[in-house]
């Protein structure tokens, strides 16, 4: 199976058994050969990335490698003030790195510290505390995790675990600091989202509003966030009530992720029946039905541009990436696709903006880092590594990019 797992997803690989694995794997091979033999030739729309100068190959001796995990890392994050690294396994651990200063590249890796390792220990499970989650808080002082085993850790820079939240019955797939440090948000596969008191440790508020799998959840404000279900759904929520401030629905197939844009009065989701949607939170409706992706649509981003954003006098983007191998750049005002990126060959998994939005870094299960350029869908750095790409993500002066792989290894790469 080794050599099929660009046709999987991470959420696969985690919650189902090697049977199933391969039945997945051999359907959704038949399905591409059959995509790929009847599949006409037309033109994408948008428009594709200029063909111009060739992208700048950095060199295996150029990228820093973290090694040291014992399985796949499935996730990635830098933190907001200082340039650590947390990643997070199937290992049953996640890591914090200390990446120093300079260059990247085997001459730096002689200076590398040894990592922070967080076990994720539960005596009553000793198997499946793969770490699914992980998020900073954003003065970089704690880091939050979330297993397998449904359990929800904090623990500081140091590697000092200051709480354990427990209070899901399954394993949990999103988990998100609000900006002022004082409540988490989970979301997990037994189907509620719970918000936790960061500083009692205790659940402050569990809502049980879907019929399914909760695959991801976003805050809003400090008190006020969405989530999204295998259920086709999307519940907002106010934290003290009950009910949902709104209940989206229209898709046709599970939400996979859902993201809200700087203001906070847009919401993107996307799903497996291969759209994307921008929901307003001004008239509570579905503004557009993005249909440009041919196949699932695992992730989306918003550009950290346009009004209540660090950059606002450059305009906001969306970006989605799909299981067909592209990612698209969309203008939310008018609904359209920008530019369509169309240089992976595999499912991208994941995608990140850089902080001034200028550029945008993805990762696909074809094994390349990419780098383009938001302003003309340029290709203008790219980086293979040994295994499928899981998580990208940029440090916080968009110095430095970091991605994970499902060869046990995180690759840091410089940008400046």
């Amino acid at each position: 199976m080794d050599g099929d797992f660009g046709l999987l997803t991470p959420k696969e690989l985690l919650t189902k058994d090697v049977q199933e694995l391969k039945e997945i794997v051999k359907t959704r091979k038949k399905e591409k050969e059959k995509s790929e033999k009847d599949k006409p030739v037309e033109k994408k729309r948008g428009r594709a990335e200029p063909a111009g100068d060739k992208p700048v190959i950095v060199a295996d001796h150029d990228v820093t490698t973290l090694e040291g995990h014992s399985s796949e890392v499935f996730v990635c994050a830098w933190n907001p003030k200082r340039n650590l690294l947390a990643s997070g396994s199937g290992d049953s651990t996640a890591r914090i790195w200390q990446i120093p200063d300079g260059r990247c590249g085997r001459t730096s890796m002689k200076n590398l510290d040894k990592p922070v390792v967080l076990k994720h220990v539960n005596k009553s499970l000793e198997k499946s505390k793969d770490v699914t989650t992980l998020d900073w808080n954003s003065e970089g002082t704690h880091l939050a995790t979330g297993s397998y085993d449904g359990q929800a850790r904090i623990w500081t820079v140091d590697g000092i675990q200051t709480c354990t939240l427990s209070k899901h019955k399954g394993p949990i797939f999103s988990l998100k600091w609000n900006k002022m440090g004082t409540h988490l948000l989970s979301g997990s596969v037994d189907r509620t989202v719970v918000v936790w008191d960061v500083e009692t440790g205790e659940a402050k508020q569990q809502y049980e509003l879907h019929s399914a799998p909760t695959l991801d959840v976003d805050w809003r404000n400090n008190t006020s966030f969405a989530s999204c279900s295998t259920d086709k759904t999307i519940q907002v929520c106010e934290l003290g009530n009950a009910e949902p401030l709104r209940s989206f629905k229209g898709h046709k197939d599970e939400v996979n992720a859902i993201k809200w844009d700087p203001s906070g009065k847009l919401l993107a989701s996307c799903s497996d029946d291969c759209t994307t949607k921008i929901w307003s939170m001004d008239s509570y409706k579905c503004m557009w039905t993005l249909t440009d992706h041919e196949k699932e649509i695992y992730t989306i981003k918003w550009s950290p541009t346009g009004p209540e954003s660090d950059n606002p006098n450059r305009d906001l983007v969306l970006a989605s990436a799909s299981f067909d191998a592209t990612i698209k750049l969309w203008d939310v005002e008018r609904g359209e696709c920008l530019r369509s990126l169309t240089k992976h060959t595999d499912p991208v998994y994941s995608v990140a903006f850089s902080p001034d939005g200028k550029f945008l870094a993805s990762g696909s299960f074809d094994r390349n880092l990419h780098i383009w350029s938001v302003s003309d869908g340029k290709l203008v750095r790219t980086y293979k590594g040994n295994g499928g790409i899981f998580e990208v993500c940029w440090n916080k002066d968009g110095s430095k990019v970091a991605a994970c792989f499902s060869n046990n290894t995180v690759a840091v790469m410089d940008f400046i």
